[in-house]
């Protein structure tokens, strides 16, 4: 309600009127379908169950047993190589760091039979894997790969797979014939497995990489793999 005052003839006139306070919305109308009412909430989409699981209060056996599942899991992907996201995804260093010490363990020769201090060869052996991956995902990054430093780790640490394999071959061949024909034997049987690794590694590794510049990553890989192979080959109790 509005009052006001203006002079007629002289004399002052006080005058009263009333307008709705919001004359602009007199003609919106709201449909009854719309709820006016309640809470207002704005529509995300359904939550998945990962973002609602927390691993804070799970027991420790059910997170080990994960993890451990979890590392199986990318061992099937290296046994079996294919164009995949699943190690670049969900990386991790645990399946690298248990095949590397594998093999240093393997490769020290009989040190718990001998006076002789092994100590420096087991060092050797997970320094050289270690080294040898960080310097191929350094080169991988340099020559503009798209991938992480921990994701190059984790894929060249995990096809290392093979290459443990055949060691373990190698050792039972060893105990059966030391000779020219487990030597033949054992040399097939790293080159076998070798190749596995390689190619295992660079059907993971190959389209984080431009076109252009795959040789160039793919080399290192190659003499990181010979480097421990031959290693292996060599490799007597």
């Amino acid at each position: 309600r509005i009052s006001g005052f203006f002079t007629l003839s002289g004399r002052a006139v006080r005058v009263k009127y009333s307008t709705p306070a919001f004359a602009g919305l007199a003609d919106v109308s709201i449909s009854e379908d719309i709820p006016v009412e309640g809470e207002i909430t704005v529509p995300v989409g359904p939550n998945s169950p990962d973002e609602d699981y927390s691993t804070l209060d799970e027991p420790v056996k059910e997170t080990v047993m994960r993890d451990l599942k979890a590392v199986g899991k990318k061992f099937v992907h290296v046994m079996y190589p294919k164009k995949s996201s699943a190690l670049l995804r969900d990386w991790d260093l645990w399946g690298p760091l248990i095949l590397c010490v594998l093999l240093a363990l393997m490769l020290q020769g009989g040190a718990a039979d001998s006076t002789e201090d092994r100590g420096p060869q087991f060092a050797e052996v997970f320094v050289i894997i270690w080294f040898g991956a960080v310097v191929i995902t350094l080169n991988s990054k340099l020559l503009g790969g798209t991938i992480s430093f921990f994701q190059s780790l984790c894929v060249l640490g995990y096809c290392i797979l093979p290459l443990t394999v055949a060691l373990l071959v190698c050792r039972l061949i060893l105990i059966a014939n030391s000779g020219t024909a487990g030597f033949v034997v054992r040399l097939l049987v790293v080159v076998a497995m070798f190749g596995w690794s390689t190619l295992a590694s660079t059907a993971f590794l190959a389209d984080s990489q431009p076109p252009n510049r795959k040789a160039l990553v793919v080399y290192p890989i190659f003499l990181f793999y010979f480097v421990i192979s031959w290693m292996i080959l060599t490799f007597t109790p």
